[in-house]
């Protein structure tokens, strides 16, 4: 089996880290390059990624998990947080990142620029707020293969109380929303469902060639 598809069938969504298991710093440094690698629309990557290590908060986190045990257990905790009403700057860090990396006068920019400016600012906030949470996940899509091919356990988590995660993290001062975590680390021993089969929709229903 390829090397790529034996992993994605080996990792599963971890319901019980071992928390005596700690992911390496060099290891940490991949999956923060594989989130920062990740393809969003545009490039524009209209979010960000806090890692959570502070005990206390991670404590806090949990309370408003509904006590959900890989918050505190697991060795790294994720919060992928998106953009709330981007404007106009969100572009022009980008724009000036682009002229800075590839070495293009601004000016040379100016049209792709306000492309993205009319196509995505100009959203109304609830669809633009949407948008950005789409990236994240893309983000968090990526670390999930990149964790597995680590053979780090991994657990997404919709599960949270979004309005207390940005009160606990001071989100919502930073026009940024809690859209999705992921918690890191190595699979308890205990964990019953690691042996679970994997359920997926068969190819045939799942694929349509048109």
């Amino acid at each position: 089996m390829n090397t790529y598809l034996k992993h994605l069938n080996w990792r599963y969504a971890t319901k019980q880290f071992d928390p005596n298991k700690k992911i390496s710093d060099a290891d940490l440094n991949i999956l923060k390059e594989a989130i920062q690698l990740s393809a969003s629309s545009y490039g524009l990557q209209p979010y960000k990624v806090l890692i959570i290590e502070d005990k206390d908060t991670r404590e806090k986190l949990k309370a408003a998990s509904w006590n959900q045990s890989q918050i505190t257990d697991a060795s790294h905790m994720m919060v992928l947080a998106n953009m709330t009403d981007a404007d106009d700057s969100l572009v022009d860090d980008y724009i000036n990142n682009v002229s800075e990396t590839r070495g293009l006068p601004l000016d040379q920019l100016e049209g792709y620029s306000q492309m993205m400016k009319s196509n995505v600012i100009a959203l109304p906030n609830e669809a633009k707020n949407a948008w950005t949470a789409k990236q994240a996940y893309i983000a968090l899509g990526n670390v999930l293969s990149a964790a597995a091919s680590l053979e780090i356990d991994a657990c997404p988590m919709e599960g949270f109380d979004n309005a207390a995660y940005n009160t606990i993290l001071g989100l919502d001062k930073e026009n940024l929303n809690a859209a999705v975590v992921i918690t890191l680390g190595y699979r308890a021993s205990e964990d019953e469902t690691q042996h679970y089969k994997k359920v997926r929709k068969p190819e045939n229903e799942l694929f349509s060639t048109i």
